[in-house]
């Protein structure tokens, strides 16, 4: 626990996938992909359970032998469906769990790093003073426009270096962490003082379709090769 405090890994895990078929099983580096996550969060040494919410019966069934931190719920009929907002469905697990500090990842992020995961929770610890939440994003340093043309990070007129450019953050949905307190304010995972947790670049990939699930597998045998 971080100063005897309870930490929850949140991880909603569905049995159907629109864009990729089978997704969350698909053979990942010799293992189903769902798995990944599991094993990541299982060795850092911060987690101290892992709630797994799915309408899987594969996952209900293989899942408590991959690690004693997991507990999984099954998913109620009135939240199955691609409709249904994750919002309800964390709303849910935490009306079925009591911790201090929930963190909440997925699936989808196979090559999320446990000291990653223990950075973001030690920085949200030390920033509770002021910010209720933490959620992580990629960091640009690009010249970015609106959908109309209108430059957003830059003048046109006063072309300086990229890396001299106004930084702008993308929420790359690898990680949260929050408390049931900020999360009542306004039912959701980001409250209103959230700290930004840039990721690192090689980490931050979402699967959500054909060409993420080929990065990430590319990126993830790099990373193997580079010892990371």
């Amino acid at each position: 626990m971080i100063h005897n405090r309870k930490v929850t890994a949140l991880v909603p895990i569905k049995d159907h996938s629109a864009r990729v078929p089978g997704k969350n099983f698909r053979d990942f580096s010799g293992k189903p992909l769902y798995q990944h996550i599991l094993s990541t969060l299982d060795r850092t040494y911060a987690v101290d359970e892992i709630l797994i919410n799915t309408d899987s019966h594969r996952v209900m069934q293989e899942a408590p032998a991959l690690s004693a931190k997991i507990r999984v719920l099954a998913r109620p009929a009135e939240l199955v469906g691609d409709a249904v907002s994750t919002n309800r469905i964390f709303a849910y697990d935490l009306s079925q769990s009591s911790a201090d500090i929930y963190l909440q990842t997925h699936a989808t992020n196979p090559l999320l790093k446990s000291e990653t995961i223990a950075k973001a929770l030690r920085q949200f610890v030390d920033g509770e003073d002021q910010h209720d939440s933490l959620f992580s994003v990629n960091r640009f340093q690009s010249r970015f426009y609106t959908h109309d043309g209108r430059p957003v990070n830059h003048d046109p007129e006063v072309l300086i270096p990229t890396q001299d450019l106004m930084p702008v953050y993308e929420e790359n949905s690898c990680l949260y962490v929050f408390t049931k307190e900020s999360f009542a304010q306004k039912q959701r995972r980001i409250g209103l003082k959230p700290i930004m947790f840039p990721t690192p670049q090689i980490e931050s990939v979402d699967i959500d379709d054909e060409f993420t699930f080929r990065l990430a597998e590319l990126l993830g045998l790099y990373a193997g090769k580079a010892g990371a």
